[in-house]
């Protein structure tokens, strides 16, 4: 089988996974010990080494992955966008300084055009890297927090949360104010790379939709939720035909509330395993799940220890290809027997 038609095969398992097919509810995922080099920090300094990075990794991956073009990023970019400093470690990833603490500040927000650094830097390296590959090459999204996200990483939290009491309306004109060049990148995005692309986090296929992470919700009440979060995105899922949704908060609340988010693809809850076993019963049959981040699962019990309408992404992490071989074999006489 040549290459691309492995890939092809890949994107059709995937794709009936998504769709919650029965024959396909169970992926697995082995994670290698990674002795590559650290990728560089996604500084507008390291442009070049980004790009560079990106095409190496492109060329030498040898996993069961589908290949794709990373031009990764920190959560900063469309708050940077917006006017936000960033402050950028030495050793890790960048991230936004907020710089609006009150409504009137708020108001004086105006919509930044996609060109707009570093949003225009991100085109600029992932055409490179598509030109490089060829239209037929899968570019992974970028790292995009949802609108109310991004609003709390541009207004200081410290008055962010009395304002959702105080002045509900003037939050609400923020986060649709962030949308909106949200939508803008994704419909530009999708137009010049195609629609199916590798996820934000973690990486899984998307044939259709879009993904993003969805953090701030731990924060805030149901209601809050459902007030100022769940119509952005429910309007974003319309939108783009489907959503993924990565979410590292302690949310168990809001749980009711993302079952109200149609076209929910893919759910990556990142909880410690207690919480993880119940989202697992709780979601089986609405939507696929990858839960954790590499969290490993005893492929050992078989599938019987899931619910049996459970569709969900296993992780296995080895040191080597032999033990990524054994985990491979024991996966597949198990689980697609």
């Amino acid at each position: 089988m040549s290459i691309d038609a492995k890939i092809e095969e890949r994107k059709k398992r995937w794709s009936k996974f998504l769709e919650l097919d029965g024959s396909q509810r169970f992926m697995h995922w082995i994670y290698i010990e990674d002795e590559a080099s650290p990728a560089p920090l996604p500084n507008p300094e390291n442009k070049k080494a980004r790009i560079e990075y990106a095409w190496m990794q492109y060329n030498f991956q040898e996993d069961d992955a589908i290949p794709c073009l990373h031009p990764y990023t920190g959560t900063e970019i469309f708050a940077e966008a917006f006017g936000c400093k960033v402050y950028r470690p030495e050793d890790n990833n960048p991230f936004a300084l907020p710089f609006v603490s009150s409504v009137n500040e708020a108001s004086r927000i105006k919509i930044p055009p996609i060109d707009t650094p570093p949003l225009g830097t991100l085109f600029e390296i992932a055409d490179e890297l598509y030109k490089r590959a060829g239209s037929r090459a899968l570019m992974r999204l970028v790292d995009i927090q949802s609108p109310m996200d991004v609003t709390a990483l541009i207004w200081d939290k410290n008055a962010l949360y009395i304002s959702l009491l105080e002045t509900p309306e003037a939050i609400q004109e923020l986060s649709g104010k962030c949308k909106q060049p949200q939508v803008d990148f994704l419909e530009e995005w999708f137009r010049r790379y195609g629609q199916d692309f590798i996820a934000h986090f973690p990486d899984y296929y998307m044939p259709w939709g879009i993904t993003l992470s969805e953090d701030e919700v731990g924060a805030v009440s149901t209601t809050m939720f459902e007030k100022f979060s769940l119509p952005e995105l429910i309007e974003l899922s319309n939108q783009f035909g489907g959503i993924g949704i990565h979410c590292c908060a302690h949310a168990r609340h809001q749980w009711y509330s993302f079952k109200q988010i149609p076209n929910l693809r893919m759910l990556n809850l990142v909880q410690p395993p207690d919480v993880l076993d119940d989202a697992i019963i709780y979601f089986a049959n609405h939507t696929a799940q990858s839960p954790g981040w590499q969290t490993e699962w005893d492929l050992s019990l078989g599938p019987t220890q899931f619910p049996e309408n459970a569709h969900l992404v296993l992780c296995s992490l080895v040191s080597n290809r032999e033990q990524a071989q054994r985990r491979a074999d024991l996966f597949n006489r198990l689980y697609r027997s």
